[in-house]
């Protein structure tokens, strides 16, 4: 009956303070994707000089709420899987711990990690039907919310709905909490990241990518200023029925569906959708796709499946890097050892591009690093380095001086092609070391 929820909502709504009680020394406690729930994670950590190895298992850093200070590891050593400027300190100083993990084959029989005793996210309140929005992305916390042995929920009115898999009912939560502290803007970027600055080298890389995109392509677009300016620049405005099957949707992408040039007329399947796992943009962009039936989320393991990425034709995955190697090695991630980011789900699309029918998969990235001291084109990778995308799966590389193609060369043809898209202050020893490695 339409009453029953209502009052179980009642019954499971306490204070914050009230419902981390629960969490005990020894736990594990796991937030989801985005934004830490502000309320329930500032009532835990007031509890730091009563709970002792606390194990918090953070998908994507966002808040600070002290236990990114050496003297709080005793309390809350923590476990990250996507590193963000605010916890690459605590990273480099070996004071936390990576997990490497997938986005994709999650199951309550087969977690991503070790269960979690007490989960930690945000919900929209419930609608009239008792069923909450996870907001503007969906990361898996539904399976998320399955798999945990128990679950706290901090209420979000800001949240926006959306078509898709995008909602979970009331009875599946143990505790909510109406939230009382800041709230985050609808318009927040999925993982509460700043816009990019769009700079000459930026807009040159657009231009270049924006060449390669044809009417009626299927587009993805990662984080990274490298790729994410491609939205920005206006370098796709005048494309024609391009369609959306993308991880995370950046900036710029929602005012090109506005304008009618994302609209996916011509998607094999899917059509007239757009797809993703997250959503971001302004408060007007989150505004036109609140409830707007065009936008459909849904989980890692259907957006990321390269066997659904390959079924839309001419698909073109658009992805930043950190650094290419001659052979091809795309290393997205790190910089030798030093962790910069995660994974994420530039492999899936890799594959996924290549195995679609006129599929491409677009590689951008800056020439230079450190104010143009180090080149991001490199002989081999530093070693440490992690291989993000393999060379046997690299396609198209663009910086601001060009286009390297890559697929179905040798390395001898791919050296010189990413050598002649380097900054030309590296171009001369790029060749040198080129020649001692691939010609007698």
């Amino acid at each position: 009956m339409a009453g029953d929820w209502k009052e179980e909502y009642r019954r499971k709504t306490v204070s914050a303070a009230e419902a981390v009680r629960v969490i005990k020394s020894g736990d594990r406690v796991s937030f989801t994707h985005g934004r830490e729930p502000p309320s329930i994670a500032r009532a835990m950590t007031e509890r730091k000089a009563e709970l002792n190895n606390v194990k918090v298992f953070m998908r994507t850093p966002s808040l600070d709420f002290g236990w990114y200070h050496e003297d709080w590891n005793d309390s809350f050593p923590l476990e990250i899987s996507y590193v963000r400027p605010i916890a690459r300190d605590i990273m480099a100083a070996r004071r936390c711990d990576f997990v490497p993990g997938s986005l994709i084959g999650i199951t309550p029989q087969n977690p991503q990690v070790s269960e979690a005793d007490v989960l930690l996210i945000e919900l929209s309140p419930p609608d009239e039907h008792g069923f909450c929005s996870f907001g503007a992305s969906v990361w898996g916390k539904k399976k998320a919310v399955q798999c945990a042995k128990i679950v706290i929920a901090e209420i979000n009115k800001s949240f926006i709905r959306t078509f898709g898999d995008n909602y979970i009912h009331v009875s599946e939560i143990d505790y909510f909490v109406e939230q009382t502290t800041e709230k985050a803007a609808a318009g927040s970027d999925q993982l509460g990241r700043k816009a990019p600055e769009i700079g000459k080298e930026e807009k040159n890389i657009a231009g270049y990518v924006g060449s390669l995109i044809q009417d009626g392509d299927t587009l993805q677009i990662g984080v990274g200023s490298a790729a994410e300016c491609i939205a920005q620049n206006g370098n796709l405005d005048s494309k024609l029925d391009l369609g959306w099957h993308s991880e995370t949707t950046p900036r710029g992408i929602i005012p090109l569906v506005r304008d009618g040039v994302i609209n996916g007329k011509r998607k094999t399947i899917n059509p007239g959708k757009l797809v993703a796992i997250a959503l971001g943009g302004s408060n007007e962009d989150m505004k036109f796709v609140d409830r707007n039936p065009m936008f459909e989320l849904f989980d890692s393991d259907y957006v990321l499946d390269p066997r659904v990425v390959a079924a839309n034709e001419r698909f073109v995955g658009i992805n930043a890097a950190v650094a290419v190697d001659l052979t091809g090695q795309i290393a997205a991630e790190s910089v030798g050892p030093s962790i910069l980011s995660g994974p994420g789900g530039q492999l899936t699309f890799a594959i996924g591009a290549q195995l679609s029918k006129g599929g491409r998969f677009i590689t951008a990235l800056q020439s230079t690093a450190r104010g143009g001291k180090l080149s991001r084109i490199v002989p081999m990778l530093k070693e440490g380095s992690m291989v993000t995308v393999p060379r046997t799966l690299s396609d198209i590389v663009v910086s601001e001086y060009g286009i390297a193609r890559l697929r179905g060369k040798t390395h001898r043809e791919r050296a010189l092609e990413l050598i002649a898209i380097a900054h030309p202050d590296f171009r001369a020893e790029l060749k040198r070391q080129a020649e001692a490695m691939f010609w007698p």
